[in-house]
């Protein structure tokens, strides 16, 4: 049986995937980081990590790939023969400086205590001065590019964290000779070659990098309007051909044939973002299905065949996710990190007891109410120095009243997303659920149903990513003609097996009611704080 791998780089551990060209999983092993987040101190040190940081290791990524992808091969009884190519999705914006030769500058004496030098993780949030200076001089200069994200650089972009390294480490940004996201350096790491041959990935550069086909990334003259010594920077250190998803980027090498336990030659996918990956995984291969990758953040990914300009939108990229579609990408900052971090603070040893008691609790949370801005606000405001907050606490609110609300105020962010898209001009017409979230939290689903008054299906396979990073792999090596072809034949099959969740139409007031509160609480939230100005757009319905 021939089978194509997919490799899904999470937050805390990778997964290897071997799904057979027919769809059918064979095998699945998730093997979590050594180091996983780096956030209080860098490994071996003692010195505490400034604020708002959150780092890698490196070398986390090809150890806990390997021991991955080889359990999965004996898991499945697959020889290296049978798998035909290897897709790989990765968390972006997560980035990291290198030498010409690929070397993370981390992994180098001179620089191992350098916090800059150190991959950084794409909720990495200190580089909030460049964003706030990269967004003001392109409004300044009616930079046409703002116009494909919504009007806003994102904070957890690659301009602004390679910005900081600039103004906070130059030792560090002189040293390096290629920034590169971290897919495509893993990708460069498989496939081999120089600097020059490193395949980008567009779409990672086109939703995180502010690159499109057209006129490729922001001009010398915005750059150095910035900061004079950061005009050059794409073309000093951001060597490389930029491909596709679904394109070989090259096979394997002998070495990395080695580490994997694969044949050498390969063929590997240029990179794509893990969100990304959930759109084909879910056997979303048709437009106007919003498909909601949901897991420690959420994307909420849909192909259209408009391009339309839409307020708070993360990217519109044109052939982003897959060809002959504009894909849409909007998010929500925290969602599973935030469910984790109240059952840490409220002390449940689980979400068992935390679930079933909240299920329980009627719509509104017995006037608990949660604004979940505990990450900043992705979409519509993209702004990373925002913050969550709960109202309406009384000394007889309990841990689940907490979570009531949580997942309400999730929802809600939901909502308003779908509204900006609909309100913009792009069809929303079918919900997809997929990710880890929605198996192991069937409530959050019930729950954002609810709130949407829509229908959500779960798709079955719950590694839709790894899924989709595998279709990826099989176009890679040609064992399809199209990526229709390709997702119909790996990821419909299993969407008879689909759960569908259907909303309860009697809490629709409650609902509408309920979200015009949580409208207001956004607005009150932004007027009063004194670090951020009014956002621009509408708050309440």
């Amino acid at each position: 049986m021939k089978a194509s791998l997919g490799l899904d780089f999470g937050t805390e551990s990778v997964r290897a995937l071997l799904v057979s060209l027919n769809g059918q999983e064979l095998a699945s092993k998730a093997v979590r980081y050594r180091h996983g987040q780096i956030l209080a101190t860098l490994p071996g040190s003692s010195q505490p990590l400034p604020a708002h940081f959150a780092l890698q290791h490196p070398g986390d990524w090809g150890i806990a790939a390997a021991r991955a992808v080889r359990a999965a091969l004996a898991m499945a009884s697959l020889d290296a023969e049978d798998v035909v190519g290897i897709g790989v999705d990765f968390t972006s914006c997560t980035m990291l400086p290198t030498g010409a030769d690929g070397t993370p500058l981390c992994l180098l004496e001179a620089f191992e205590t350098e916090p800059q030098a150190w991959p950084k993780l794409w909720k990495h949030h200190a580089a909030q001065q460049q964003t706030d200076r990269m967004n003001a001089v392109a409004r300044d200069r009616g930079e046409k590019f703002l116009s494909r994200y919504g009007g806003t650089i994102g904070l957890e972009w690659f301009f602004p964290k390679m910005l900081e390294v600039l103004e906070k480490a130059p030792r560090v940004y002189e040293a390096t000779a290629v920034w590169v996201e971290a897919g495509d350096w893993f990708v460069w790491q498989l496939v081999g070659g120089n600097a020059s041959e490193l395949p980008r990935s567009t779409c990672q550069a086109g939703y995180k990098g502010l690159w499109n086909a057209e006129e490729g990334y922001p001009s010398e003259e915005y750059l150095g309007a910035v900061n004079p010594k950061f005009a050059g920077v794409v073309k000093d250190k951001m060597p490389g051909r930029l491909l596709a998803p679904g394109v070989s980027a090259g096979g394997l090498t002998r070495e990395a044939a080695k580490r994997l336990g694969l044949r050498e030659g390969t063929p590997v996918s240029t990179a794509i973002i893990d969100a990304h990956a959930g759109v084909p995984g879910a056997g979303a291969a048709e437009p106007d299905t919003l498909v909601m990758v949901l897991g420690t953040s959420s994307c909420h990914m849909l192909n259209s065949a408009r391009d339309q300009f839409v307020q708070g939108a993360a990217g519109v990229v044109k052939d982003g996710i897959l060809p002959g579609f504009f894909g849409y990408e909007t998010g929500q900052a925290a969602v599973g990190d935030a469910f984790e971090w109240l059952r840490k603070l409220t002390g449940q040893r689980n979400f068992a007891n935390l679930t079933s008691e909240a299920a329980l609790i009627a719509p509104g949370a017995d006037g608990v109410r949660c604004l979940d801005w505990f990450n900043g606000c992705r979409t519509p405001l993209m702004d990373g120095s925002l913050t969550g907050a709960f109202t309406g606490l009384t000394l007889h609110h309990t841990p689940a009243h907490l979570y009531r609300a949580l997942l309400e105020g999730s929802a809600f962010g939901l909502r308003w997303i779908v509204e900006l898209l609909r309100e913009g001009g792009v069809p929303v017409k079918r919900f997809v659920a997929t990710g880890g979230l929605p198996h192991h939290n069937p409530l959050v689903v019930q729950v954002y149903a609810d709130v949407l008054g829509e229908d959500i299906l779960v798709h079955p396979c719950k590694q839709g990513p790894a899924l989709g990073a595998a279709i990826l792999g099989a176009l890679a090596a040609k064992a399809f003609s199209s990526p229709r072809e390709a997702i119909l034949a790996m990821a419909t099959p299993q969407a008879g097996m689909a759960a569908t969740f259907q909303p309860n139409c009697s809490l629709g007031p409650i609902y509408a009611t309920l979200y015009s509160e949580y409208r207001r609480l956004a607005a009150a939230s932004c007027s009063s704080s004194n670090d951020n100005p009014q956002p621009r757009g509408s708050f309440v319905p």
